[in-house]
């Protein structure tokens, strides 16, 4: 994968050669899905925040359609499973606050399009009655996690880079 300079003002060339690896051209792109996660030419975690918008509502309307009449109880555990687990929102540090505003509308969304609940009942309360997290305290623990698993990870090759980084930032 290969982005286009960002900065157009210290370009020496207009043209760039053609990269090859093993043998295969690579093309310039602007995004790039890579296990799972948008990468984007500009580096901000906006392109992938959008594609989790669009599956949390995909993933919310068909659990709403297919169990619609289950208990609560299955309902909750079925939101966990499919709504609150973001892949890779432990990865997301360059976005804008319209992008963590609108993931926060769509998860509050689909909590009350799934649980059956009004468009002004009131979220906190919602939360409070199914003893489910607020979307901060989803994406606080999907960092938690990632940043322990990285400082515990005994690679030697993130042994060496959690020297440099874990010693320097501390999540309690």
């Amino acid at each position: 994968m290969i982005f286009e300079p960002r900065d157009r003002s210290s370009i020496m060339n207009v043209t760039f050669p053609q990269f090859t690896l093993s043998g295969s051209s690579l093309q310039y792109v602007k995004t790039f899905k890579y296990l799972g996660h948008m990468i984007s030419d500009t580096l901000s975690d906006d392109v992938d925040m959008q594609r989790e918008i669009r599956n949390l509502f995909a993933r919310c309307n068909i659990l709403a359609r297919r169990f619609a009449k289950c208990s609560v109880y299955v309902k909750i555990a079925l939101f966990i499973m499919y709504c609150i687990c973001l892949y890779d929102a432990g990865l997301w540090l360059r976005y804008k606050s319209g992008s963590l505003s609108n993931l926060t509308f769509c998860y509050n969304k689909c909590l009350k399009l799934f649980f059956g609940y009004k468009r002004h009942d009131s979220v906190t309360q919602i939360l409070l009655d199914l003893g489910l997290p607020s979307f901060k305290t989803v994406l606080h623990n999907s960092s938690t996690v990632l940043h322990r698993s990285w400082c515990n990870n005994r690679s030697p090759i993130v042994m060496h880079l959690n020297l440099i980084l874990c010693s320097t930032t501390s999540i309690e």
